[in-house]
């Protein structure tokens, strides 16, 4: 089966074209980009350049290098046995829910959700079961009403956390919960983590470790999100259970037999110096949620919003029109700025912010976007 439309990366790829080459990027899920040099130059090897020169252009192990795979593990709390490097979390999903397919299966996950795991999940004759993240609840996760949807011929149970697109975290007891009910039927728990441990609380410790301290847990992370790497194209898997390891191994070797040996050299010194880069990136997005708050408490006549609890984006919606798809488009072709329509989520009176590109670029944007909305609702 075809998959359906990727509309959500279809509406990306216009910033690379006439509308949006120069727009302000507010639609995006990525953190501040990285250069080469700088990614050198945060972690304090600049002389890595020379390390680089050595490595081999070949293929890497189909699991991942080891010492990538142990860095990795450092990152998680786990062992590196239990890791599998991917090409970015999207190859990670894709095999799960390959090895999810067989007669009459289904997988339960959010709605919204990222937008790829549906339509793969479709493509592959999969059921797919959504929970529903209510604004009106602050997009919390309901234990009970994601594990009613669960039967015998559920293969998986997703979480993703901090979420993709609204921001809302699943608190600890809720996914100690949800581990547990998937334990005790040996049903694979996938905890989508790939913003770990970028979380917007007071004080400075986050409201939970890694999922990978719950020991049947499944856990999909990457250098793309919170260490702002995404052109590495690295992910990984943890999944502590030997069998569903292997297996997803397999898959791999049919989908792409591995990363690029490059990727995966800077990948493992981005993650063994992630506190420096963790600290750049906070440094760089440190006041962007505070402009969101400023500008929705401004403009509430027009907009609903729930403020993030983690990660780099936000799901805010039209309190009169039941589809902000116009308004975006209007945005981008009149006003040179970029958001996502709802309706690339299946929630089509929403749009998706993004505000990990950097404190600087955020201000300019909501500046400009200030001034579009007095006009678009004069």
């Amino acid at each position: 089966m075809r998959p359906e439309p990727f509309l959500l990366d279809r509406w990306l790829e216009q910033k690379h074209g006439v509308n949006g080459a120069n727009a302000i990027d507010l639609a995006s899920s990525t953190g501040p980009a990285m250069t080469l040099w700088e990614l050198l130059e945060v972690a304090g090897a600049p002389g890595f350049l020379d390390e680089l020169r050595s490595t081999r252009l070949v293929y890497a192990p189909a699991d991942g290098a080891q010492e990538l795979r142990e860095a990795i593990a450092d990152f998680e709390g786990t062992t590196a046995d239990n890791v599998l490097v991917c090409t970015g979390a999207a190859e990670a999903l894709t095999i799960m829910l390959v090895c999810a397919a067989g007669s009459r299966a289904n997988i339960v996950c959010p709605d919204p959700d990222f937008p790829a795991i549906t339509a793969l999940a479709r493509s592959l004759g999969i059921e797919v079961r959504h929970y529903r993240l209510s604004r009106d609840r602050g997009f919390q996760l309901d234990v009970e009403a994601a594990t009613s949807l669960v039967d015998a011929n559920t293969r998986l149970l997703l979480i993703i956390s901090p979420h993709n697109p609204t921001g809302a975290v699943v608190p600890d007891g809720a996914r100690a919960a949800l581990h547990d009910f998937c334990a005790a039927r040996n049903l694979s728990f996938v905890c989508d983590q790939v913003y770990h441990p970028v979380y917007h609380t007071a004080g400075t410790v986050p409201p939970g470790c890694s999922a990978s301290a719950l020991p049947a847990a499944t856990v999909i992370g990457d250098c793309s999100k919170a260490l702002s790497l995404s052109g590495l194209r690295i992910g990984w898997i943890i999944e502590p259970d030997r069998s569903r390891r292997e297996g997803f191994v397999d898959a791999r070797a049919y989908i792409s037999i591995s990363s690029t040996a490059l990727g995966e050299r800077l990948a493992t010194l981005a993650l063994r110096h992630r506190e420096r880069i963790l600290s750049w990136a906070r440094r760089e997005t440190s006041g962007s949620l505070e402009l969101l708050d400023g500008f929705f408490h401004e403009h509430a006549d027009h907009f609903g919003w729930v403020r993030p609890a983690g990660g780099y984006t936000a799901f805010p919606w039209l309190l009169r029109e039941s589809c902000a798809t116009p308004f975006c488009h209007w945005l981008l072709r009149d006003r040179g700025i970029m958001v996502a329509p709802g309706e690339c989520f299946r929630h089509p009176s929403h749009f998706r912010m993004g505000f990990g590109a950097g404190a600087a670029r955020v201000a300019c944007g909501i500046e400009r976007l200030d001034a579009a909305v007095r006009d678009y609702f004069r």
